[in-house]
């Protein structure tokens, strides 16, 4: 099944079985680096291969390899029908359904399957191996359906891309959604014969839903980034007080200490408005609590997703010379820090609606009710202030953990699950949710500005220019929806969040998530 290398001059990544960054992770899912394999890797490959076969020569069952699976783990194959099992298993385990995932998160998929096999203790071929480096060398990536996985190995979602390796299901090749089997003579491969163990190698792993685990979380630090500034700049436009952000770098948690500096530094590029009150609502002095409980989350799941590419999740698997039933396909361990992330968008998404109630209360500032200048007649900005609390309770709904609900399947052999696509599922669709909540508080925000005439520098210049970009000042009462829209669709964009950590940036955040180009000077060119 090899393929022909199609840009010698790309840079190249060489999985070792340790675990990947995310901007390793980043180059790989845009298709912008090479794959390998390193031959200590491979060489563990081959070695955990002749154990398992030695195993199989002796006449001992091995679980997916010589019986079958789940409920008919007890049945046998005979040699003669191990071909037509190893096909017929990866074929049968091709049943996701709905919308696909993006490319990227299938590409890294693949990664993290050859990476935690280059762990040694899985028992596949090195010819496996070779095939997942194959379809990314050529660029032929399959169609993975979402919804087909219940959180204990992503069978039906690995299966798709098994089933690929053997010419069914769909692959994207040069755009165009493609039968597998055209797919590859488009591209010049050929499909792969699955040896023993290597079907079963091929479904029973998490390596999807760590990859989109790993994408959904840096899109979280990067809304959470932007939504912090659109904090700073409605807590400026309301005359907010900046001595509690002073104070919690003093006596605040690490992370919240972070997060108060940041405020404190990005703030200093305009002449900030003075206090207006003696103590403001809690919404303005606990932004550096919310925003580092948040962060924190974020990047305790994070660096446990980190992990997880660079471990065996398999069953059975190969230790000191054996082969052991494992159950280690569980990802309990990612599923609930990423539940625990999902309900910290709620205090967030909070957060950022209590202040957009303030700006429109009439309350704060001599800012006028709904935001509406005096002497205009409008309606204003109440009627929008209403979708962010549609947004806050749509975020809130899906905080509810589902990982320890009840489930058996497989004649009772398999009880228990993690569901970790579902909850990937919903923290994504939070995290949708404070892209627009971001974008309202913005607009909110620099129409305040504008009433009284503030001229906004630094990080919160960049927020109001964005908004003006897309939003005249508000005098007369319009339509909305496709300006928030368009602010929403800047303020989230990659080029945004650039300029935003050139100029405020967040070390601890960008680097590990590689944002705003911060960490991908780590991947560089391999030398000839």
């Amino acid at each position: 099944m090899s393929a022909a290398p199609k840009n010698p001059d790309r840079i190249t990544i060489e999985l070792t079985g340790q675990p990947i960054g995310f901007a390793e992770l980043i180059k790989i899912g845009r298709g912008e680096v090479t794959v390998t394999a390193s031959a200590e890797g491979l060489a563990r490959v081959a070695a955990a291969r002749l154990v398992l076969e030695s195993t199989i020569a002796e006449g001992t069952p091995v679980y997916g390899a010589t019986t079958g699976v789940g409920a008919m783990k007890d049945v046998a194959w005979s040699p003669e029908e191990l071909d037509a099992f190893n096909i017929g298993l990866v074929r049968a385990h091709h049943f996701g359904t709905g919308e696909p995932f993006p490319i990227c998160v299938v590409r890294n998929a693949m990664a993290l399957r050859v990476n935690t096999a280059l762990t040694g203790y899985v028992g596949c071929s090195t010819e496996l191996v070779q095939a997942y480096l194959d379809l990314l060398q050529a660029d032929v990536i399959p169609v993975v359906r979402r919804t087909g996985s219940i959180g204990c190995a992503d069978i039906g979602l690995m299966g798709q891309i098994g089933a690929v390796l053997t010419g069914v299901g769909e692959a994207m090749f040069e755009g165009r959604r493609l039968p597998a089997a055209e797919a590859f003579a488009a591209a010049g491969i050929a499909p792969m014969k699955m040896a023993p163990r290597d079907s079963l190698a091929s479904l029973s792993v998490n390596s999807v839903s760590f990859a989109a685990a790993a994408g959904a979380t840096r899109t979280a630090a990067c809304a959470i980034r932007t939504l912090l500034a659109t904090g700073m700049a409605a807590s400026g436009a309301m005359g907010g007080s900046r001595d509690p952000w002073i104070a919690v770098t003093h006596v605040g948690t690490p992370r919240e200490a972070m997060i108060g500096k940041w405020l404190c530094n990005a703030s200093e590029g305009w002449d900030w408005p003075k206090a207006t009150q003696i103590q403001d609502p809690l919404s303005l002095r606990m932004i550096a609590q919310v925003f580092g409980t948040v962060f924190e989350s974020v990047l305790t799941a994070g660096h446990k997703i980190l992990a997880a590419t660079g471990r065996s999740d398999d069953n059975p698997v190969i230790v000191d010379g054996r082969v052991l039933t494992s159950g280690g396909s569980l990802p309990l361990d990612v599923t609930v820090l990423l539940e625990s992330a999902s309900l910290t968008m709620a205090h967030a998404a909070r957060n950022a609606f209590n202040r957009c109630v303030l700006l429109g209360n009439g309350q704060r500032r001599d800012l006028p009710v709904n935001l509406v200048p005096h002497g205009v007649i409008a309606t204003g900005f109440g009627p929008i202030i209403k979708l962010a609390g549609e947004i806050f309770s749509r975020v809130l709904s899906m905080t509810n953990p589902v990982s320890a609900q009840s489930l058996v399947v497989a004649g009772g052999m398999e009880d228990e699950a993690a569901f970790l696509p579902l909850v990937i599922e919903r923290f994504e669709r939070q995290v949708q949710a404070l892209q627009r909540l971001a974008a309202l508080e913005a607009l909110l925000a620099a129409q305040a500005m504008d009433i009284h005439g503030d001229e906004p520098g630094g990080a919160v210049k960049l927020i109001y220019d964005a908004v003006r970009r897309h939003a005249a000042f508000y005098t007369v009462d319009r339509p909305l929806s496709a300006e928030v829209e368009a602010i929403e669709a800047e303020l989230a964009s990659e080029a945004f969040l650039t300029e935003l950590i050139a100029i405020s940036p967040i070390h601890a955040i960008d680097g590990f998530f590689a944002l705003g180009g911060f960490g991908m000077q780590g991947v560089q060119p391999t030398q000839p």
